[in-house]
């Protein structure tokens, strides 16, 4: 198995990036806030730790060998234990994580459904899930975890829901966060994420709502 990756990073996507080793450029799988943070280094030589899997079918025999990447050997070995929660798996798992893994760690020792359905992906009974069988095994990759703002814990469940949807459309979490207050606050009658996200769309685009 390779467990790491040196080389430049040539091209970074919303989901993964192509990194130089030599003549061969590897195509890594990375999740969320691993793009995040590379999105300055196009160009700079990078280093991941990594994982292998095989995506498809056996019968088939059209396996397809994937890489996926992580900035240290701690995240890699919590993406380990995360993605053997019932349900979650590799690609959601990455999808799912946006934020900084401490966060995640801390809200699921903490019990935080909120923080944890606000995920791309991730809705009330994954997360409860995640939650139940993770819960006092994450303590170490908790350490250190980002705050988060105290606004969010007063999401109403459809205000979460609509966060949910917008970050899962590609929309920045605190941008989202901050529209969906403002929608909330011109419109305190609206009690619905299938009424609320239309209205974050149209503060977007500078519409009056």
């Amino acid at each position: 198995m390779i467990a790491s990756i040196e080389g430049k990073l040539i091209k970074l996507d919303s989901d993964c990036c192509l990194v130089q080793v030599g003549a061969v450029g590897y195509e890594v799988m990375l999740p969320g806030y691993c793009v995040d943070a590379l999105s300055g280094e196009v160009g700079s030589d990078i280093t991941l730790c990594t994982m292998e899997y095989y995506e498809g079918t056996h019968r088939g025999g059209n396996l397809i060998p994937r890489m996926v990447g992580f900035l240290n050997t701690s995240e890699r070995d919590f993406f380990t234990k995360y993605i053997s929660v019932k349900g979650v798996g590799i690609k959601k798992g990455l999808r799912s994580l946006n934020i900084p893994i401490a966060t995640i760690a801390a809200a699921i020792e903490n019990a935080d459904d909120k923080i944890l359905m606000s995920l791309p992906s991730i809705g009330k009974r994954m997360a409860q899930q995640i939650i139940a069988e993770l819960k006092g095994k994450l303590q170490t990759f908790a350490v250190g975890a980002e705050a988060v703002r105290s606004t969010e814990y007063g999401f109403k469940p459809f205000q979460t829901e609509a966060l949910e949807i917008l970050i899962a459309w590609g929309e920045k979490r605190n941008e989202a966060m901050e529209l969906i207050e403002l929608a909330s606050r011109k419109h305190p009658d609206i009690n619905s994420a299938e009424a609320l996200v239309p209205l974050v769309y149209r503060l977007q685009q500078g519409v009056e709502v």
